[in-house]
């Protein structure tokens, strides 16, 4: 089954998965992820940040929000590593891995490293510019951005455990566990620190994420291989709707094989979201961010609001690559 069909046919089981959705992360730590970060700036940004850390924490979403409606939009979630073998054969630069490999392979196979580098860009731009509306939007997307890319299973092809029989498992890991659990995690992992050079953490952020893959996989087939599915999965009321779930049982297992991986994760993902926000603001010449939000800037957030909400509400999805 090619890629776009498997793409096809996983939306097709949206609803059907053992899981409280398949998105990146899982809406409630995406969400936790960008306002932790926001404790970790400094004093000349953070005032600012707090101000609007509402609007920072509710569109660490956007860009899963809108998969359905850019086509390209699913291929800035992640990496799949094995197809280019060797990691020290991919250009860091953009610019050269196009000459290499083509646009539209990338794509194919996803690009976050490099957009996480992109929209630092981005930001900076914005920071430069002191316009208050873009460093909010491209602040909350990158930390999106740069937390996906601590998700092991967005650096794999087996990205929902498709390939060996485990489909569910991306939700599994990034959703139910930190829903389960993330209550009782450390989110305090100090100061943001700035980053010297955004590329290569970019690419260190993958290599890590990937080099626990063979665990995050490894253990779900273990621990399956001595629980019948009446006992590993589970059904629980949410909202209106009774959903079938990972077992607390299996999932309190699974945790521990794990040994706090999630966790240490999510606290990365935290300190470094935190500091590519300030090595933006750094590279700008760490402008004053004493902007007031005017009623212009305020109707723009408001339709920003508006379009992504309806975008997610879109039919059939367009793009190609993982459905996270």
């Amino acid at each position: 089954m090619n890629r776009l069909r498997l793409f096809s046919f996983l939306f097709l089981l949206l609803f059907l998965l053992p899981q409280e959705n398949i998105f990146s992360w899982g809406f409630w730590a995406h969400q936790k992820i960008n306002h932790m970060a926001v404790f970790t700036l400094p004093p000349d940004m953070i005032l600012f940040y707090k101000k609007n850390i509402d609007y920072i924490t509710d569109h660490a979403v956007d860009p899963d929000k809108r998969r359905n409606a850019i086509p390209r939009e699913a291929a800035r979630h992640y990496f799949d590593t094995e197809h280019y073998g060797a990691s020290d054969s991919v250009p860091g630069f953009w610019k050269d891995a196009v000459a290499k490999y083509g646009e539209d392979s990338l794509n194919n196979y996803g690009i976050v490293p490099w957009y996480i580098v992109k929209m630092t860009y981005m930001l900076t731009d914005a920071f430069l510019k002191k316009d208050a509306y873009l460093i909010l939007r491209y602040s909350a997307e990158l930390g999106h951005y740069v937390a996906d890319a601590h998700v092991p299973l967005h650096t794999t092809e087996n990205y929902n455990g498709q390939l060996t029989d485990q489909e569910g498992i991306h939700g599994f890991w990034e959703s139910r566990l930190p829903e389960l659990y993330g209550e009782n995690y450390d989110y305090f992992t100090g100061r943001a620190k700035y980053i010297e050079h955004p590329q290569t953490e970019a690419w260190n952020i993958v290599h890590e994420s990937f080099a626990a893959v063979d665990s995050v996989i490894g253990f779900e087939k273990l621990l399956t291989k001595t629980y019948p599915p009446d006992k590993k999965f589970s059904y629980e009321q949410q909202g209106t709707a009774t959903k079938k779930v990972y077992s607390r049982e299996f999932s309190e297992k699974y945790n521990e094989m794990l040994n706090g991986m999630v966790e240490r994760r999510l606290r990365l993902a935290i300190q470094r979201v935190g500091g590519y926000w300030y090595t933006a603001w750094i590279n700008a010449g760490s402008p004053r961010l004493d902007m007031d939000l005017t009623e212009e800037i305020h109707k723009k957030m408001q339709d920003s609001t508006q379009v992504e909400g309806q975008s997610g509400q879109t039919g059939k999805l367009k793009t190609k690559g993982h459905i996270d």
